[in-house]
């Protein structure tokens, strides 16, 4: 099955690195024209543009914080002049939670992995979301998620398990509302993948050799696998996928509660 996008235009957040980097280059290759948004790392966002345009493809950089109302609209305004109709999007942008119990955790570090994690979410589909209907011409949304939206545990990240288990309806909610118009919307839900946000894992071999013996198939996540879902829900052969999570984990979370 070869999976092609030529023509389509894509916006990928959170994409100066690790899974948001592979996605942005893993759409390119297919054909696609990708906006690269990032809020901090511009040296990042700018080796991601440049490997888009070695695939021969549009490659533009949108500085924003996604869960920044007026600072995504703006993004959205230069994506259309830059790329023109948006097709595909992917809210890929996210962080993690400070290592405290909820009961210790700050209301502004509570709203910190919310604001990032769930608005920007709602505030990109929504702009997108309004483009693809006033065009009429159908369109893809992927959300990533984290096999923590179900699986709580880890002890002191009790945000970021809140807002990726919201997140996952969010996305429901969006693939029930947006579906009858052509316009599929998924939830990509990664396990352990190396990263530089899943720093223990890559600087502690123990840790890893330890992690990667609960996991069925005995190894971490690569950025790429995560990227060839999302490239799949973003093709017309993932036309009939709506609503749906997609687990990339190996299979942990068949081990998921521990018996």
């Amino acid at each position: 099955m070869e999976i092609r996008l030529e023509g389509k235009n894509a916006l990928v957040t959170g994409a100066s690195s690790g899974i948001g980097q592979r996605i942005a280059v893993s759409l390119a290759a297919a054909g696609a024209n990708v906006a690269i948004n990032y809020r901090a790392n511009a040296a990042g966002a700018e080796e991601t543009a440049r490997l888009v345009r070695e695939s021969g493809r549009t490659g533009t950089v949108l500085q924003a914080d996604v869960g920044e109302p007026d600072q995504v609209a703006a993004m959205f305004r230069a994506f259309d002049a830059a790329l023109g109709p948006i097709d595909i999007l992917v809210c890929n942008a996210g962080q993690g939670s400070p290592a405290l119990p909820l009961v210790e955790t700050s209301w502004d570090a509570w709203a910190c992995v919310l604001r990032s994690n769930l608005d920007g979410p709602f505030l990109c589909a929504r702009e997108a979301g309004r483009r693809m209907l006033d065009r009429s011409a159908g369109g893809r949304i992927v959300t990533i998620s984290s096999v923590h939206e179900e699986a709580c545990n880890t002890p002191g990240s009790g945000p970021y398990n809140v807002s990726k288990g919201a997140l996952r309806n969010l996305t429901r909610s969006l693939a029930l509302e947006l579906g009858p118009f052509g316009i599929t919307v998924n939830d990509v839900a990664p396990g352990m993948i190396l990263t530089p946000m899943n720093e223990r894992a890559v600087a502690d071999p123990a840790y890893l050799a330890e992690a990667e013996a609960q996991i069925p198939v005995r190894r971490a996540g690569l950025p790429a696998d995560v990227a060839s879902m999302v490239l799949f829900l973003c093709s017309d052969h993932a036309s009939y996928c709506n609503g749906g999570t997609y687990l990339v984990d190996g299979g942990w979370m068949l081990t998921w509660p521990p018996v």
